[in-house]
């Protein structure tokens, strides 16, 4: 579509613009390019003029169109070497058996969030992949206690619990080893509806305030189907970025990444890295969105990072690809 030279021009204005944020101008490619500023001129409108460039209001510079990102991620871009301190960090997480997998991932794109600056997100198997192996109850002090909850993938999740000193910790102790028995090995996306009609009759004639214990263990339970799964990291990343310095956009974006339900459309299915592009994806158009899924042992997720569309795209790549050939090593 555009020859050699035109190439060459956008890969360095996009490349240039990644690193700056600013529009860039002909006089500072002439030197590069070894052509006159006329010359870089008519080929950046000629870029302009096919979509891949736009011009701004502020300026005679031009900056990459979403278009022109597209052309560059296809057919221009290849993905950078790992730098050595880089991939010291995640072999650490790697080499770390202690750590079960879903750690091992979450630990890993927190990493990547640090070093990019770009919002992480983890997608972790589906709730009916994990069973409860054990609930347990440590008393913090005279109301208060944390519920933990364990499940067969290796997720420990815990909630804080304050109860009213009318229950005994034998009434707090009865109930845990009643659920115990009631449900360990179901998936925890059906605990919710055992709770409701399985365990709550029977809670109900063994403890006497068994309304306020089940309604207790009831949300720590819903809230741990609804969190296991989905874990955004460096949210405030966003707020660093130039191209969001608007304050109704920063909060729009906040509250994306505060919504579960949007959260859950960055799923991926498709297999490889992909990319998608403002327009191209379904969180924001004012932001790219790179993803892969992992499988590990009937564990499926998508492990992705969110950030401008003037993203390091060949960085990025190399570093959820150094992720996914790790995974379970």
């Amino acid at each position: 579509m555009i020859n050699e030279r035109q190439t060459e021009l956008l890969k360095l204005i996009i490349e240039d613009y990644i690193k700056t944020a600013r529009p860039v101008s002909s006089k500072s490619l002439c030197e590069i390019m070894n052509c006159s500023s006329a010359t870089i001129r008519n080929e950046m409108a000629t870029l302009e003029e096919i979509g891949f460039l736009e011009k701004t209001h502020i300026s005679s510079g031009r900056i990459p169109s979403e278009k022109g990102y597209r052309y560059y991620v296809d057919y221009i871009m290849k993905p950078r070497e790992m730098n050595g301190e880089d991939m010291l960090k995640l072999q650490t997480i790697f080499q770390n058996s202690s750590l079960a997998l879903n750690d091992a991932i979450l630990r890993s794109m927190e990493i990547i969030s640090e070093l990019t600056n770009y919002t992480s997100i983890v997608l972790g198997s589906s709730s009916k992949e994990n069973r409860i192996t054990k609930v347990e109850v440590i008393p913090l002090n005279e109301f208060g206690f944390i519920a933990i909850v364990v499940t067969d993938k290796g997720h420990v999740e815990h909630r804080n619990m304050n109860l009213p000193n009318t229950i005994s910790v034998e009434e707090v102790k009865q109930t845990v080893e009643l659920i115990n028995k009631l449900i360990i090995g179901t998936p925890i996306d059906e605990v919710s509806s055992k709770l409701e009609f399985e365990v709550k009759p029977v809670i109900a004639r063994y403890v006497k305030q068994h309304e306020v214990l089940y309604n207790a263990f009831y949300t720590a339970f819903s809230d741990f189907t609804k969190e296991a799964n989905v874990k955004v990291t460096g949210a405030k990343h966003i707020l660093m970025q130039p191209e969001f310095d608007n304050a109704n956009k920063i909060r729009e974006i906040m509250n994306k990444f505060e919504d579960q339900e949007m959260i859950s459309t960055i799923k991926e299915e498709e297999n490889g890295i992909n990319i998608y592009i403002g327009s191209e994806n379904e969180f924001d158009d004012d932001v790219t969105v790179i993803k892969t899924k992992y499988s590990l042992g009937g564990e499926e997720g998508t492990i992705a990072l969110i950030g401008p569309k003037r993203m390091e795209y060949d960085r990025v790549i190399a570093l959820l690809d150094y992720i996914k050939q790790n995974i379970g090593l």
